[in-house]
Order: C-alpha cells, then sequence, then structure tokens
C-alpha cells in the first residue's frame, strides 16, 4: 500500500486514466445536505483564502491494458463523483452561456477535455473517463451530453443543485473552479498483496453505514478481476438483489437461518454468511447459484405470487404478507423449493401448509400467546417433519402433527381455547393488521364472489362499524332495557356487534331499525356480514349472544378450524424444552442430551450438561469469568456459584488459574445460573435445548399444568380487576392458561403484568416498544427514581434494563408458594393485587410524565 497526498483534480487528470467503480458498490447516493457542505466548504476557501481544504482520502487499485490507466476506485467514489458533477455543472452552464467565465467557452472545454471526457477514445463507453455502475452510468452519460436525466436519480438531483448554486453568483465560476484545485486527498493505491476487503471494511466502518447485503456484494465480487466481477455481478448478484426487491439483507438472514438453522441479528448477517461460506469452503459459483435460486422463491414469497397456477394460494400468500408475518419465511421457503425441486410435496400440499400456518397464526393472535417462540418453531420446523422417517411422504400430515404437538408458547390453541377468547375478545380494539384480516376473512371466506375489503379498508372506503353505537342515545337505552348501561360495557366492542360498512358516519348514533331500513341501511348492502342483520327486528343482548355465537362457530369450525391428521410418529420424540422457557417445571425430569444451535451433545446428568455448557461459554470469553470472581459485590447471585478460591464450595471444579464453578447445587439452581450467564455472552438463550428422558405423566403434567392456571386466573382477575376498577388496565382480558396476564395503561408497548409460576409469583413494569432505544430510554427515566420508588413501595426491586435484549422490566418476586395448592391461591392473588397497584400508583406515572416530555426522543 502507497499513500500520498495530492489534489483532488491533479488525481482526476490525465487522458489515458479512467475511474471505476467496481460492481461492487454501491449507487451512488449523496445528497444534497454533502453537496450543500462541500459547496459551502469551497465559498470559505475563496472567502476566507485558504490554501487548500483536505477532503478526506481516496483508495484505489491501479490496473491497464496498455492503452489506459485504470484506477479501480474501493473508497472515495461519493467525492470523486461529486466533484464530477459539480465540474460538469460549471462547464454546461458556460456552454450555455447561462454564467461567464473570464476565459470564456474555452472553460468548457478545459474542464470536459481535462477531467470528464477523452475525445480520442475509440470505444464509445471508454469516452467518460468516469465509469459508474450500471445502474447509474445512463444518467451520467444524459448529464454530460446536456439531455434529460432521470429527475428522481442522486446524480441528476445533485447536479441540478450545482447548477443552481452557481446561478445565485455568490462566487464566480472561475473562483470555484480555483477552489477546486485546491481540495487535497491522500490517495491510497493498493499493491497486488493488500487484502482488498479488509481495508474496505476498516475503511467503511465509519461515516455511512453500509447494508449487510452491500457488504456480502462486496465480499463475493471484491477478489475477482474487473471481467469476473462483471459476469458475476450481472450473472447472479443484479438478479438476486431485483429478485428480493432491494431486501437484500433480509433474504441472507432467512437464506442464512435455511442453511444453519441459526437466525443471526439483522446485524450480523454479513458476518454469518461469510462464516457460512468459509466454514463449508463453497465454490463461489455454486453459492451464487443456489442464492439465486432462493431468491427467486424469495420473490414469490414477498409478492404473493406463487408462480403455481393456484389463485386460493397466492390469496392465502397476500393475507400473510399482509399480516407482516416474517418468523415463516426460512420455513415457507423451503417448502417452495421441496414443490419445486422435482415436486418432492405436491401444489396441493403447498396450499394446504399456508393455509395451515394462516390459522396457526390467527387463533395464537386472538388467543395472546406470545410470539417469541415463533422464530426456532418454524426455523426447525422442516428439519423436524423430515426427522420423522427421514422422507417427504405424508408432509402435510407429519407437518399438522408438529405443530399440534407444540406445548405452552409454541401451542396451537385447541377450539375451546379459540372459541372463548374470540367471544369474548375487544375485538374493535385489536392491532389494525389481525382486526382488518379478521372482517376480511368473514366477509370472503368460502365465496368467489369477493369484495376488495382491503383496499376499501385501506382508502377509508369501508369502516368497522358498532351496531349498537359507542354513545346511547334515549332511542338505545329504552331498546337495551333496564340493562342497557352493563350490556353496552360488555358488548360494544366484541365481534358480535361489529360489522362492515361503507356508511358509517351516515349510520352514527342511529336506531337498529334506521341502520336496518334505510338507503344504505343493513338490508340495502352488498356486503355479506350485513345480510343476516338485514333479518333482525330489533338489536339487544339476545341478538348480540346469538350472532357472536354464530360467528364464533364459524371461526373455529368453518374459517380457520383445527387442521386434523392421523399420523403418529414411530419412534416416540424426546420432550424438550429451552433454557429460556421459564414455564417448563424440569423438577425430577432427567436430562438425555442438550443441543445448542443444534447441534447435539449426549450427557448423563444436568450437572454434565451443566459442566459442558460453563465450559464453553468461559472458551468464547475467558475475560467474563475473570471478573466475575473478582468482584466485590456479593449480592450478586452469581457470586454463590463461581469464585476465586474452592472455600466454601460443597462440589468445587477449576475452571481455569483462579476460577472455580461450584457443581454441588440442584437443576432449577444450574438452569438459573445459565440463565444470568447467556446474555453476558451475548447470546440466546432459545438457542440451548434440553432433550428429557421420557416420562409418562409429561402429557398428563401439561394438562394439570394448564387447568391450574386457568383455575387460579379465574380465581384472581375478578380481583385484579376490581382493584383497578377506575384505570381498567385489566378489563380487556380473560382467565387463559398462560402463566403470564397484562394489564394494559394507555400506552402501545408498554403495560404491568402478574406471573403464576408453580413455584414462584411476579408482578412487573414491560418496556417493550419496536424501539430498544425508546425503551431503553423509558427505563433510564425511570431509574433516575429508583431510590424513592423503592422507598415507597417499601422494597426493593429488580432493575432489569436487558442491555441486550429489546425489552426493559422493572419487577419484584414473591418465592416459597405452590401454586398447585389451591390454599396458596389467596396469598399469591394478594400479591398480585397489591403490588400491581403499586406499580400503578408509583412507577406508571413516571412513566406517564416520561411519554409526555417533549424531548424525549
Amino acid at each position: 500500500m502507497k499513500g500520498s497526498e495530492t489534489g483532488l483534480l491533479r488525481f482526476m487528470e490525465g487522458r489515458r486514466d479512467r475511474y471505476i467503480i467496481p460492481v461492487y458498490q454501491r449507487r451512488y447516493n449523496w445528497r444534497k445536505e454533502e453537496c450543500r457542505q462541500l459547496y459551502q466548504d469551497l465559498q470559505k476557501i475563496v472567502t476566507e483564502k485558504r490554501a487548500s481544504h483536505f477532503m478526506g482520502s481516496v483508495v484505489s487499485q491501479v490496473a491497464g491494458d496498455g492503452a489506459t490507466v485504470e484506477h479501480q476506485i474501493i473508497d472515495g467514489q461519493q467525492r470523486i463523483t461529486t466533484v464530477t458533477l459539480l465540474l460538469l455543472a460549471m462547464a454546461n452552464m458556460v456552454k450555455a452561456g447561462k454564467i461567464v467565465s473570464q476565459i470564456g467557452v474555452m472553460l468548457y472545454d478545459q474542464i470536459m477535455e481535462t477531467y470528464v471526457i477523452d475525445k480520442f477514445a475509440k470505444k464509445l463507453e471508454d469516452r467518460i473517463k468516469l465509469r459508474l455502475i450500471k445502474s447509474d452510468r445512463d444518467d451520467l452519460t444524459k448529464i454530460v451530453e446536456m439531455d434529460t436525466s432521470d429527475p428522481s436519480s442522486n446524480l441528476t438531483i445533485n447536479y441540478n443543485f450545482f447548477c443552481e448554486e452557481l446561478l445565485k453568483g455568490s462566487l464566480t465560476v472561475d473562483d470555484m473552479y480555483d477552489a477546486l484545485g485546491r481540495l487535497q486527498i491522500i490517495s491510497i493505491t493498493l499493491e497486488r498483496d493488500d487484502n482488498a476487503q479488509l481495508i474496505f471494511e476498516s475503511l467503511n466502518s465509519t461515516g455511512l453505514a453500509l447494508e449487510e447485503g452491500d457488504k456480502i456484494r462486496n465480499y463475493i465480487l471484491m477478489d475477482l478481476t474487473p471481467s469476473e466481477q462483471e459476469t458475476y455481478y450481472t450473472e447472479y448478484w443484479e438478479k438476486i438483489e431485483k429478485y428480493t426487491s432491494g431486501k437484500t439483507s433480509r433474504f441472507v438472514r432467512d437464506y442464512i437461518s435455511v442453511k444453519t438453522q441459526v437466525t443471526p441479528t439483522i446485524s450480523t448477517v454479513y458476518k454469518a454468511f461469510k462464516e457460512y461460506k468459509e466454514k463449508h469452503n463453497i465454490l463461489l459459483k455454486e453459492l451464487l447459484e443456489d442464492m439465486k435460486k432462493y431468491a427467486a422463491i424469495y420473490s414469490r414469497l414477498i409478492s404473493g405470487k406463487s408462480g403455481l397456477k393456484d389463485q386460493e394460494l397466492d390469496d392465502c400468500m397476500y393475507r400473510l404478507n399482509r399480516l407482516d408475518v416474517t418468523v415463516t419465511m426460512p420455513f415457507f421457503m423451503e417448502v417452495l423449493c421441496l414443490n419445486q425441486d422435482g415436486g418432492k410435496i405436491s401444489t396441493n400440499d403447498v396450499k394446504r401448509i399456508f393455509l395451515i400456518t394462516e390459522t396457526y397464526l390467527f387463533r395464537r393472535n386472538i388467543c395472546d400467546v406470545p410470539t417469541n417462540a415463533l422464530n426456532k418453531i418454524f426455523l426447525n420446523l422442516n428439519r423436524e417433519i423430515l426427522r420423522y422417517d427421514n422422507n417427504t411422504d405424508h408432509y402435510v400430515d407429519k407437518f399438522i402433527y408438529a405443530l399440534c404437538s407444540k406445548k405452552e408458547s409454541g401451542r396451537f390453541p385447541d377450539d375451546d381455547e379459540f372459541k372463548q377468547a374470540l367471544s369474548m375478545k375487544a375485538v374493535y380494539q385489536m392491532r389494525g393488521k389481525y382486526k382488518e384480516y379478521l372482517f376480511e376473512r368473514f366477509e370472503n371466506y368460502g365465496t368467489r364472489e369477493t369484495k376488495d375489503v382491503y383496499t376499501l379498508l385501506d382508502n377509508g372506503t369501508y369502516s368497522i362499524e358498532h351496531i349498537m353505537p359507542q354513545n346511547l342515545s334515549t332511542t338505545w337505552n329504552k331498546a337495551l332495557g333496564d340493562n342497557a348501561k352493563e350490556i353496552h360495557d360488555t358488548w360494544l366492542h366484541r365481534l358480535g356487534n361489529l360489522t362492515l360498512t361503507a356508511y358509517n358516519p351516515e349510520m352514527s348514533n342511529k336506531s337498529f331499525a334506521e341502520k336496518r331500513d334505510e338507503e344504505h341501511g343493513y338490508s340495502h348492502s352488498g356486503l355479506r356480514m350485513n345480510q343476516e342483520l338485514a333479518k333482525r327486528e330489533k338489536w339487544g343482548e339476545k341478538e348480540l349472544q346469538e350472532r357472536s355465537d354464530a360467528m364464533v362457530n364459524k371461526a373455529a369450525n368453518v374459517i380457520w378450524r383445527t387442521p386434523e391428521t392421523n399420523f403418529k410418529p414411530k419412534e416416540k420424540e424426546f420432550d424438550s424444552c429451552t433454557l429460556d422457557d421459564e414455564n417448563y417445571d424440569l423438577t425430577g425430569r432427567s436430562i438425555l442430551k442438550y443441543s445448542y444451535q443444534n447441534a447435539e451433545t449426549p450427557v448423563d446428568s444436568w450437572q454434565d450438561m451443566y459442566v459442558h455448557v460453563v465450559k464453553y461459554l468461559h472458551s468464547l470469553d475467558q475475560s467474563v469469568l475473570e471478573e466475575l470472581v473478582r468482584q466485590k459485590d456479593e449480592n450478586n447471585i452469581l457470586k454463590s456459584y463461581f469464585g476465586n478460591t474452592p472455600d466454601h464450595m460443597r462440589e468445587p471444579m477449576e475452571l481455569d488459574d483462579h476460577i472455580y464453578m461450584e457443581r454441588n447445587t440442584n437443576t432449577k439452581m444450574k438452569i438459573s445460573a445459565l440463565r444470568r450467564l447467556f446474555p453476558m455472552y451475548h447470546l440466546d438463550p432459545m438457542d440451548l435445548a434440553f432433550y428429557l428422558k421420557d416420562e409418562k405423566s409429561t402429557s398428563k403434567k401439561d394438562d394439570q399444568r394448564h387447568d391450574i392456571r386457568m383455575r387460579y386466573w379465574e380465581h384472581a382477575l375478578p380481583k385484579l380487576q376490581a382493584a383497578h376498577a377506575d384505570s381498567g388496565c385489566f378489563d380487556r382480558v380473560i382467565p387463559h392458561v398462560d402463566r403470564s396476564m397484562n394489564g394494559y395503561f394507555g400506552i402501545s408497548g408498554f403495560n404491568i403484568y402478574c406471573i403464576a409460576l408453580l413455584s414462584e409469583a411476579r408482578v412487573g413494569l414491560y418496556l417493550g416498544k419496536p424501539s430498544k432505544k425508546e425503551n431503553k430510554k423509558a427505563f433510564d427515566f425511570v431509574y433516575q427514581h429508583k431510590a424513592e420508588i423503592e422507598e415507597k413501595v417499601g422494597a426493593q426491586l429488580q432493575w432489569n434494563r436487558s442491555d441486550d435484549g429489546k425489552a426493559s422490566t422493572v419487577t419484584i418476586s414473591l418465592e416459597d408458594v405452590n401454586l398447585e395448592n389451591e390454599n396458596d391461591w389467596a396469598i399469591i392473588a394478594k400479591f398480585h393485587v397489591e403490588w400491581s397497584r403499586k406499580f400503578m400508583n408509583i412507577i406508571v406515572p413516571l412513566v406517564k410524565q416520561y411519554i409526555q416530555m417533549p424531548h424525549k426522543l
């Protein structure tokens, strides 16, 4: 590598020199803001009489065919292209007579022939000295030729900006030309043995960040010869980018997920891709061929066009895209690949898989099943299906069995749970995407005479109408009778009281008879949902219940019916759970093996597993435990597991010099230690799975556990609702089998929650907006009041900022209780009520104060 200081214009001059932007570089992307800054810097050079202005470095590799010298620009294309645009603006404006130079139109010739074109070039494509990537090349050519270029391209926008600034006349064109001559750069020329990729990564670690897809493109193409770069870019990468509609980083993440069974974060896609290629030593052409095949499949998924000539399948794909469900992508890519590669599964099987997945996702949404398990479920689903008997025969039956056998947070809600949740759910207050989806399905399911419900909801033609209005008139109060308020409070937002209409403003608070019989009423509606309403004589509690029952039964038995299969695996599967599954009771269970990132390791005991995993963690980063054992904070729970001496340990094991681990702990303590260790190593606890030895009563225990939780929440929820009657934060929830009951206080993404585990109860504040940054800011604001809060509540709370996770929490726990003992329910419910009130009265106001702060962003 050689570097020297030189003038930028000096670097750009020379008739035989060509400045090539390699195909692996991204498009020209400077905006007006960067151009304005450059223009202001040039003005200061003149007004402040500066001798020079440093503009950064330009890194290039030099090649050539003897006739020309080619500078392959590794770094600096944005600056060179922008200065070229300014030179062109100056030259063209002079030629057009819009601005005047002291040397007249000679300035045009001087600029063009020195920096822009080679008028003696034999080939037309060699005439312009700066050769941009293909997508930018035409616009630059048109600007050079003073022709009309694409007005939306950055090249055109910035060229026009410079023309406008020159017309203002704050500097003469000659002064501007002189100022450009004073721009200085460090010209770095790479030699043959220099690693261009490492240098590129280093240079691009600052400044305008590259997308992960950009880094991968550079990694793939940079070490090839220019002609190979052009070939591979045109044949493969350009098509991959086109197939993925610019979502290349997301596609590669899903592609790597399929290939490795591990999903990288979007910010580590490049690293994961690089590791995958180098670990498997895959030939570049084979890799790109495979990526192109999967990219074509990905295109079918994101476009909602299966290419299988099945409209019902395409409609389902469209609906799933509307729901913005991305965790299914790796699985769907594998399904379509199986169909494409020799028809291992039929088109009808593909359709059934998509439709069943749609039902699975919707039922879970209605039943408020947490979504955190879905990524792993769909990532491993194809492998799980094939593992039953190592073939694709009866694929759909095995798929149904795999989904329906999931437990806890992975479960496929059964009819009873689904019906109860849907009948009591405040549907009108659901998240928009699923609410629109629900009404589209009720209107269009089972008919080919469909209405474009989505578009008409999007553009405001349709809206969701309350049959019994939100504000009761005197007429409505009379029609509903003595229990009008109770009926209204119970039924207002539920499914039985909602329909679609294009005439919501006209209907408003009118009586049911008016809504039914007027010109645009239910009797004259073209919507199927309203045909049954047109037959009703009145609208009251009886009619609400009847319509709700009919719609819920149709939902469960027709639209989103539970799939059935007779398939049973020949070999009994192992019961399993992951490290992050806090619902799973491991008491008395024996471990057979564990799996980390899908690599399985047989073990003899929980202690064996614990030692294996801790040793592995320590091998990743020795500093974590070294720092832990040096800490003097005795309140750190991990200090009871690790120390710098074996003193006070019952069964010490030396991991490293002066690092000892206690092995003699129960299973619960081992799991607790691992849950605390994993975040310290920035690892996902879902990647560690435990496979348990057969226990005949496992299924029975699951059912018993579900029954216990359901009965406990039936006992506790009315108390919670009564205690929070002023805020109504628990009014929208119903008893269920999950461990957590969430209460809402009007801020999307934030809630308080009560948890009922088998041997522990918790109350907490959950800060879980989509923006990690926003969650941390809210947590930090509340944490500033930690001492004041803990003094008011009378206890120390657990403050979990969770820097490596998206959400943050504040919690309090009650231990030494037994959910299976109904005598403890009064104690647990009292804890849930009292502490949820304390959180609501003391912490939530601070959260609301933060949200209302004008400078919070």
